[in-house]
């Protein structure tokens, strides 16, 4: 089990989330914050940017803890924790897509075993870049493709371009290999946003770019 998940654990009520964190900080996991209401765990969220968040369903209210989930950061991974047993609210949350779904009082084995297939399940469906001062992480969906310039690429999303400077090669690297394509020495592409090839071109919506001979085996 990686030891530096970022965890939020959020619960109202002090005795269990603090019981949860000793749980956790037994196994020598210490890269935990705790929100004891819903204002906290709005900026936590924010500011702390967890990779999973144990998720108290009740939270000063019922359902609250599952309104909360719909507006999670985008690589957060829930698991809920709850003594609700009410069928309807189960299935509400259930619809959010969490990793898994304990109840109370929280056995230290079940709370491990879910945090690992949560860990397990990690994919690296994201990067984080410098554009200027700020860090931006983008999730391998929100790029379309990345141009060469000099010794600057510029990926393109949706809604903007941003300039980094990095060389294509390097970038290339550090990106999934089944979902990115090379197609030029100076063009990578999100193979899952092609909406047309040609003999010599590459659509991502309206922009074609160049494919080149030495880069076809590998689209």
């Amino acid at each position: 089990m990686s030891k530096s998940t970022k965890i939020l654990i959020v619960e109202d009520q002090v005795l269990i989330a603090d019981y949860i964190n000793n749980l956790l900080s037994d196994e020598g996991i210490n890269n935990i914050e705790i929100a004891y209401d819903i204002e906290t765990a709005q900026k936590k969220i924010i500011n702390f940017q967890p990779e999973i968040i144990l998720l108290d369903i009740n939270i000063e209210g019922k359902d609250s803890g599952i309104e909360l989930a719909k507006n999670k950061n985008t690589l957060a991974k829930v698991i809920f924790i709850t003594a609700q047993q009410d069928i309807a609210t189960i299935q509400k949350a259930i619809a959010t897509k969490p990793e898994s779904y304990l109840t109370k009082p929280v056995k230290k084995a079940d709370l491990l075993a879910a945090i690992q297939l949560a860990n397990l399940k990690k994919e690296p469906e994201y990067i984080s870049i410098k554009d200027g001062f700020q860090e931006i992480i983008l999730t391998y969906n929100d790029i379309l493709y990345i141009k060469s310039d000099g010794n600057y690429i510029d990926l393109f999303t949706s809604t903007k371009k941003i300039s980094i400077r990095e060389s294509l090669e390097k970038f290339y690297t550090k990106l999934d290999k089944e979902q990115f394509s090379r197609i030029h020495r100076s063009v990578i592409v999100n193979s899952k946003k092609i909406s047309k090839k040609t003999a010599s071109s590459v659509f991502i919506g309206s922009v074609e770019l160049p494919l080149s001979r030495n880069y076809k085996k590998g689209l």
